[in-house]
């Protein structure tokens, strides 16, 4: 019969090796510092579009790691909203989307403010606003009373399912989450990055709500995150990479859940992961850089706001093919509008048609 480590004598007295992941922190550490320093240079302007696409990406991302796809200009609507930025028209947010922004900016903007059980129940109302996941009825804004059965992580069909981890009995949740919080604000001397991993893991661990735990998990993680950096700006999105390595992820989750109270696996695999996900701000960076160097070039000419608005979009990553009827649809204008806005794009040497033509004409941003 499988133990968990909340069923262990010693829980939860986690313990590492520190030999084993000094030089990997000391290295996390300097290339979270070289980022936030490169960052730090590139003006106000440009250091906030890149925490827009980093918020943006984190929220994306966090929610399809739980099978949820999530609209990127509602999303990224709703950020800029909140946070007071100008990125011309804005996309309304269905309800869901509204939620997920909140816990994150909430997670992000406000990571001084203490961690508290409210503060967690505020942001599981923000996350089922309906009190609903799928078709199912949860309790929301507090906690699981397991009175469907013991909370169970499983995989695979009905009849066949495999359990990859039992929580601790909804009994113990207030004891539980007691210490954890207790921890969590503690004063101990621990690098807030480590901290940031231990957090992560023991949240996961406990799975205090009926659902949403590992979104709230990742939050945590974005809060002890931007303690770490004491910026509320974010340039990295660890979501994303979790997202990538998602089998990883998992796989190391369910063996550090089933193993010993000796985490040293699990904070390195973490520490590499956030490694990683540095690298992956570099995209970040790079497309805010090419978008700044754009309006540069333009800074003179005239565009319509639907122009503006649709050059942001392909400058953010328009997905698929931008066509006169995409076009029309997304400025909500006619096709003969649209063809007239891209037109004048086309003869200002702004846009080029791409191979093709007749009823499958698109239409590209000319690269320089």
């Amino acid at each position: 019969m499988v133990t968990y480590i909340h069923e262990r004598a010693d829980w939860p007295k986690f313990h590492w090796s520190e030999e084993k992941i000094a030089s990997l922190l000391a290295d996390v550490r300097h290339r979270q510092g070289r980022l936030i320093g490169r960052m730090e240079a590139m003006g106000f302007k440009l250091k906030a579009e890149a925490s827009l696409e980093t918020l943006t990406e984190e929220v994306i991302k966090s929610s399809e790691i739980e099978g949820e796809v999530l609209d990127k200009e509602q999303v990224r609507s709703s950020i800029a909203r909140r946070l007071g930025m100008d990125i011309g028209a804005l996309t309304p947010a269905d309800r869901n989307v509204e939620g997920v922004v909140e816990m994150m900016l909430d997670a992000t903007q406000n990571f001084a403010e203490p961690l508290t059980e409210h503060r967690l129940f505020a942001w599981h109302a923000a996350l089922f606003p309906t009190g609903r996941s799928g078709m199912s009825s949860i309790t929301v804004g507090g906690w699981r009373n397991d009175a469907k059965g013991p909370m169970q992580v499983v995989s695979g069909p009905i009849g066949r399912e495999r359990v990859h981890y039992q929580a601790p009995p909804a009994k113990t949740l207030r004891r539980e989450m007691r210490a954890f919080l207790k921890w969590f604000e503690g004063r101990e001397t621990i690098d807030p990055v480590l901290k940031a991993g231990l957090a992560h893991l023991w949240f996961v661990t406990i799975h205090p709500f009926d659902d949403g735990n590992g979104r709230v998990a990742r939050a945590i993680t974005d809060l002890m995150l931007a303690r770490s950096e004491k910026s509320a700006q974010r340039f990295y999105s660890m979501s994303a990479q979790i997202r990538h390595e998602h089998k990883a992820y998992y796989d190391s989750l369910e063996a550090t859940q089933k193993g010993s109270l000796d985490v040293t696996a699990w904070l390195t695999w973490f520490l590499e992961c956030l490694g990683r996900a540095f690298g992956g701000a570099e995209h970040i960076l790079a497309a805010v850089l090419a978008k700044g160097r754009f309006w540069d070039r333009h800074a003179s000419a005239s565009f319509s706001n639907r122009q503006r608005d649709l050059i942001n979009r392909l400058l953010d990553g328009f997905v698929g093919k931008l066509t006169t009827s995409k076009w029309a649809k997304i400025a909500k204008c006619s096709p003969d509008t649209a063809l007239r806005d891209i037109d004048d794009l086309v003869r200002r040497g702004v846009l080029v048609k791409d191979s093709g033509g007749g009823r499958s004409t698109s239409y590209s941003l000319v690269e320089t």
